[in-house]
Formats: structure tokens, C-alpha cells, sequence
């Protein structure tokens, strides 16, 4: 049995269920029926037309569901007026029913956790066990949070236009998850992104895509022994980056600009793209990533990429330059306080940037970036007593 496969027909079931009558939560319920069945049905290889089969188990497993449930009836009766359960559908009304579940999972109702669950149990097709492993929580919880999110989208009509920004960002969300158990978030979200990106042809969703690529090429190098260290973008080994991700994520970006419709993820992948083709962090062009944060701070006017940018106008323009562009930023912004020692550092004042950096790690959003910082703070102090 191929799981990759499998994972891959889950939305387009479950589409084709919720287009026949049953509600979002009672499909996926079906369709994970279904997914078990075929578990225990296909040992040794997947049948002839396994999309098909599992429309035919899928609803009859909702069908049966719908019966044992006397609170019900209605439903029961409503269904049982549908057609039954035929060939499975053509290609083109398969990928329809996928888009749609994109942006049903990303429904302005749910929290951003939910829309990500979600997306990764109707969408990615993975298991409520595995994602709660990926989000290192029990899997009573993560079953929980799935739930309510079923129940707050089942009453949602299929034929509303969805929001490409709003799904995107769920997307995002999940890359930015990167790796934990089984399930390598980084790589689930760049096949979703690719699945969007081959149905929409929208280019914010390519500009993404894009961005996923070149962060992911230079992965291999974020980090260096058995402690796993974090390691700065400008002491990576760029040998490690992969060369094949960021030509396929230049390509896929120039193909996007090319429309002349820019929007934030292609000038996010802009940055990522000049640092990808630059052989050393001293060849980097930081003229042209401060010309890409100035779009980027006009498209969405985000605190985030002001941040971003000072450290880029610090780089191309000199430590005091950067200082005076972060000047009028909130000094609670997350990260404020790791490029506020950066700067202070690169512009001689070590006991400053020793200070900022104990301040950093205290506020540091994850174990390896906290210890980074404390190893700078003490690289400091150190070099201050001495």
C-alpha cells in the first residue's frame, strides 16, 4: 500500500462526499474509515482505481454512520435520496473539490492552530497521532482541537469564494513548524503548496512556494553538531545549501514576477532568492534586500519586516544606519532585542550587545535560537573581563 497516495486522494473524497450531502466532519469521519479499511484491504498494492474505491468505501461508511445516528433523521432521510455511490470523478471535478477544502480549512472562524490542524488531517492527510507528534502534544488534545474545529466549518456552504491571503498564511504557519516526530512539517507544507500552486496558478501562491524552496535549500546548514547548534545565515556552509531547491525556487519566483502583480510572499522570496545567489554572506547584495523590504513594508506596513529591514539597511549602509531604522520600532517586537545587539556589536558598544543578548534569550521563542543568544551574551562578557 502506498500511504503517499492515499494521502494524496483524501481531499478530493472527501470533497466528492460533502458535494453528495454529508457535512465536513461526518466526510472526514468517513473518509478516515475509509483510510483504515484500505490499511487492512490493500496489503500488497493499491486496487486498480483506488480513488474510486474509496469514494465506494467512504460513503458507506458515512451512510451507515448516518443510520445508527437517531438524532439524525433527517439527514438520514436526505442522503438516502442521493444517488448511490458510483464511479469516482473525473480529474478536473477531483481537483476542484481539493481547492475548496483548502479554503474551508482555512476559515476565518477558526484560530490559526485549528486552520493548521485541520489542514493537515483533511488536506495533508496525515493522522490526528501524527500531528500531535509534530506539535509535541498528546494526541487526546490534538484530537480535541480537530474536533472543534470539524464542528465550527460543517455548517460553512462550499460555494463561498475563499481567501487565497488567509490559506496561505496556514501554509506558512505549517512551514514554520519546520521538524518534530515523524512528520517533517517543512517538506508537508511545501507538497500542499505545490498542490495549491498547480491548481490556482495564482502568483502569491507561487511566490510561497518560492519562499518554502529557498528557506528549505539552506536547511542542512542551520544547524552543525550533535547539540544541534543553530547556526547564523552568515556562518552557514553554503556548500551544504541545496542547489537543486533554489533553482527550482528562482525559477518558480521569476515566473511569478513576470505576471507584475506583486504581493508580500514574492517579495519575501526576493530576499531569500539574493541570498541564495550570493557565494559568500560578504557577496551578499544587501542594496537590492533593503529595495525588497521597502516593498514589502509598503505592501503590508508589518512591524516584522521594518525589523528585517533595519538589520538589512545595517548591513548595506552601516551599523548607525540600521540603529536609526530601528529606532521608531516597538522594542517589545519579537526579536527586537536579538538585532538591537547585532547592531550595537557591529558598531563597537559590546556591553550594550552583551546585555541585549541576555535579554534576547530570555524571550527567545525556541530552545537552539535561546541558547544561541546566551552563547553570544557569554562570547561577550567574556571578551569584556578579559
Amino acid at each position: 500500500m502506498n500511504e503517499a497516495i492515499l494521502r494524496e486522494l483524501v481531499p478530493a473524497v472527501i470533497g466528492v462526499l460533502v458535494r453528495r450531502g454529508a457535512d465536513f466532519a461526518a466526510a472526514e469521519d468517513a473518509v478516515q474509515d475509509a483510510l483504515v479499511e484500505a490499511v487492512r484491504a490493500w496489503p500488497d498494492g493499491s486496487p486498480r482505481d483506488p480513488k474510486g474505491w474509496l469514494i465506494t468505501v467512504a460513503w458507506r461508511k458515512f451512510l451507515d454512520a448516518a443510520r445508527a445516528d437517531a438524532s439524525r433523521r433527517r439527514r438520514e432521510e436526505l442522503v438516502e435520496a442521493e444517488p448511490g455511490p458510483g464511479p469516482g470523478p473525473g480529474p478536473g471535478e477531483g481537483g476542484d473539490d481539493t481547492l475548496r477544502l483548502y479554503f474551508l480549512c482555512a476559515h476565518p472562524s477558526l484560530t490559526p492552530a485549528s486552520a493548521v490542524a485541520l489542514t493537515l488531517r483533511a488536506v495533508g492527510g496525515l493522522t490526528t497521532r501524527q500531528i500531535a507528534q509534530a506539535y509535541l502534544v498528546p494526541e487526546a488534545t490534538m484530537a480535541q482541537r480537530i474536533s472543534r474545529a470539524k464542528r465550527t466549518v460543517s455548517g460553512v456552504r462550499f460555494d463561498q469564494p475563499g481567501d487565497v491571503a488567509t490559506v496561505l498564511r496556514v501554509l506558512y504557519l505549517v512551514f514554520n513548524e519546520g521538524y518534530s516526530g515523524d512528520i517533517d512539517l517543512a517538506a508537508e507544507a511545501i507538497r500542499l503548496t505545490r498542490q495549491l500552486a498547480a491548481r490556482t496558478g495564482h502568483e502569491e501562491v507561487a511566490g510561497l512556494l518560492a519562499l518554502m524552496l529557498l528557506h528549505h535549500a539552506r536547511r542542512p546548514a542551520r544547524t552543525t553538531g550533535p547539540d544541534s547548534r543553530l547556526v547564523p545565515l552568515a556562518e552557514q556552509d553554503r556548500s551544504r545549501w541545496n542547489t537543486e531547491l533554489i533553482t527550482e525556487g528562482v525559477g518558480v519566483l521569476q515566473a511569478a514576477l513576470a505576471r507584475d502583480r506583486l504581493g508580500e510572499f514574492q517579495a519575501q522570496a526576493a530576499v531569500a532568492a539574493l541570498h541564495a545567489d550570493a557565494r559568500t554572506a560578504e557577496e551578499t547584495d544587501w542594496v537590492q534586500i533593503v529595495e525588497w523590504y521597502d516593498e514589502l513594508v509598503r505592501l503590508t506596513d508589518s512591524p516584522v519586516a521594518r525589523l528585517n529591514r533595519a538589520v538589512a539597511v545595517g548591513e548595506a549602509d552601516g551599523p548607525r544606519a540600521g540603529l536609526a531604522a530601528l529606532a521608531g520600532l516597538d522594542p517589545g517586537l519579537p526579536r527586537y532585542a536579538a538585532v538591537a545587539a547585532y547592531l550595537h556589536e557591529r558598531d563597537g558598544d559590546p556591553a550594550t550587545a552583551a546585555r541585549l543578548y541576555a535579554q534576547a534569550a530570555r524571550s527567545a521563542p525556541n530552545i537552539p535560537e535561546r541558547d544561541h543568544l546566551t552563547r553570544q551574551a557569554a562570547r561577550l562578557n567574556s571578551r569584556l573581563r578579559s
